[in-house]
C-alpha cells in the first residue's frame, strides 16, 4: 500500500474530452494540483448523442457535477425487425429507482457543458498542445507546442484513439476497423406518437441496426435514433444522411422513419467505427492512460464515455494521500488504478465488436440460423441482458469501495 501524505503534488492531463475533464474533476478533490492541456481553443465535442449508465452518473454526483435533470432515463430492449424481443437489460430494483430505468439519454455537449461547469477556470488551458514528453524518477517534463516546458508529478493521457502518450508509451498499432458506421440524430421539442421517452428500444433485421430512444436536454424532453449498417472502413460515404437513414429505416417503419422524417438536418451526423485491441499494460512510471487512450469502444457498448468517466474518477481517488514527489508510490498507485480497470474496459470494448460483427458481418447463408437462434434461445438475454448489467453493477460497488476509503482519508 502507498504510504499516505498531506503533500500536495501536480498532475498533468492531456485531452479535455470525458476522461480528461473527470481526472481533473477527481483530482482536484484530494488537494493534488490539475492541470488540463487541450490543443484545440475550446472543448471539442465529438459526437451529438450520448447514453451514460448508472456507474459513471453515481462518478459524476460525487465530483460534484449537476447530475439532476442529466438525461432521460430508459429501458432497454433488443428486439427483430419484426417486433420479438430479443433481451431486457436486466437491472436491479434499487438502481432502476435511483436512475429512473437503466441508462440516460442526452446531447453529449451537456455533459461537456456540465463537467466543465463543475471545473475551476484555468484548470484547462485551451490552445496548449503536446509534442512530446519524457520521465525520469523525479518526474515528467512536457514539451508544448508554443516551445514551452510544463513540469509534472504524474501525467494522464487522456488524448483519444489516437493518443500521443499511448503511442510514445508502447508503440504505434493499428485501428480495428469494424467496416461499419453510424447514421444518427434527435428531434427536441416534437412529441412522436408511439414513442415514449422511457424507452430504448434496438432492432435488428438481417443486416441494419435501426433504433430510437428517448433523451432530455437542458430540460427538454426529445428522441435520439441511428441506423447502423455495414460499410468498408475508408470507403467515400457521398450520400446524404437524411436520405441514407431513411432508406435504411424503412424496414422497421414507424416511428423510426417517423423520427428521421422530423430530424432537422443539422441534428444529423455520420461516423465511422472503429477501436483498437485492448493492450496489456496502461501505466508506465509516473504515466497512465484513461478514456479512449486506454480504450476506445465502439458504440455497441454504449460505455465509451461512461468508461471515460469511471476512468478519472478512480485515478483521482487512487492518487488521494499519496506522495507524488515519490516515484514508487505513484507507480504503485497507477498499477492500482489500472488492475481493475483492464479485464471490465477490455470485456466491454470486445464485446461490441463481436456483437457488430455478429449483426452485420454474418455471412448471409448463415443469417437465417442467426436470427433463429437469437429469436428462440436466451443466448442474447444471458450475454446483454444479463452478464452486461452485471458488470454495471460490479462497477457501482467499486465505486461505493472507493468512495468509502476516500471520504476516511479525508476525515
Amino acid at each position: 500500500m502507498a504510504r499516505q501524505s498531506t503533500k500536495n503534488g501536480r498532475v498533468a492531463v492531456i485531452g479535455g474530452g470525458p476522461a480528461g475533464m473527470a481526472t481533473a474533476l477527481s483530482v482536484r478533490q484530494t488537494g493534488h494540483e490539475v492541470t488540463v492541456f487541450e490543443r484545440y481553443p475550446h472543448a471539442r465535442v465529438a459526437g451529438n448523442i450520448l447514453n451514460l449508465w448508472p456507474g459513471p452518473i453515481k462518478a459524476l454526483g460525487l465530483m460534484g457535477v449537476d447530475t439532476d435533470g442529466l438525461g432521460a432515463g430508459c429501458f432497454t430492449e433488443f428486439r427483430s425487425h419484426r417486433g420479438k424481443r430479443r433481451a431486457r437489460i436486466q437491472l436491479p430494483d434499487d438502481i432502476v429507482r435511483d436512475y429512473h430505468g437503466g441508462y440516460i439519454g442526452l446531447l453529449r455537449r451537456e455533459l461537456y457543458e456540465r463537467m466543465l461547469a463543475t471545473l475551476p477556470e484555468g484548470v484547462i488551458q485551451f490552445n496548449r498542445g503536446v509534442t512530446g514528453f519524457e520521465q525520469d524518477r523525479s518526474g515528467v517534463r512536457l514539451h508544448m507546442s508554443d516551445g514551452a516546458i510544463e513540469e509534472a508529478d504524474v501525467l494522464v493521457g487522456a488524448d483519444g484513439i489516437d493518443s500521443l502518450v499511448r503511442r510514445t508509451l508502447w508503440g504505434d498499432s493499428p485501428k480495428r476497423e469494424h467496416n461499419l458506421h453510424v447514421l444518427a440524430g434527435f428531434v427536441l421539442g416534437k412529441q412522436i406518437d408511439g414513442v415514449e421517452y422511457n424507452e430504448n428500444i434496438l432492432n435488428h433485421s438481417r443486416t441494419v441496426q435501426g433504433t430510437w430512444s428517448g433523451m432530455l436536454h437542458r430540460g427538454e424532453y426529445g428522441y435520439q435514433w441511428w441506423v447502423l449498417e455495414a460499410h468498408t472502413a475508408g470507403a467515400e460515404f457521398a450520400e446524404d444522411i437524411g436520405t441514407r437513414a431513411r432508406m435504411l429505416a424503412a424496414e422497421f417503419g414507424a416511428p423510426l422513419t417517423t423520427l428521421i422524417d422530423a430530424t432537422e438536418p443539422g441534428n444529423m451526423q455520420r461516423w465511422p467505427i472503429r477501436d483498437r485491441k485492448p493492450i496489456g499494460q496502461w501505466s508506465s512510471g509516473r504515466i497512465t492512460l484513461a478514456g479512449d487512450a486506454a480504450h476506445p469502444t465502439s458504440p455497441y457498448a454504449a460505455y465509451g464515455a461512461g468508461m471515460a468517466t469511471e476512468d478519472g474518477y478512480f485515478i483521482g481517488r487512487t492518487l488521494a494521500g499519496v506522495d507524488l514527489t515519490d516515484h514508487d508510490a505513484v507507480t504503485e498507485a497507477l498499477a492500482r488504478y489500472e488492475k481493475p480497470r483492464k479485464p471490465h474496459t477490455a470485456r466491454q470494448s470486445n464485446q461490441a465488436y463481436y456483437i457488430g460483427q455478429l449483426f452485420h458481418h454474418t455471412p448471409w447463408p448463415l443469417r437465417g440460423l442467426r436470427d433463429a437462434i437469437l429469436d428462440h434461445t436466451p443466448l442474447l438475454q444471458k450475454v446483454v441482458g444479463e452478464s452486461s448489467p452485471g458488470e454495471i453493477i460490479e462497477q457501482i460497488a467499486l465505486i461505493d469501495e472507493a468512495e468509502q476509503r476516500f471520504t476516511a482519508l479525508r476525515s
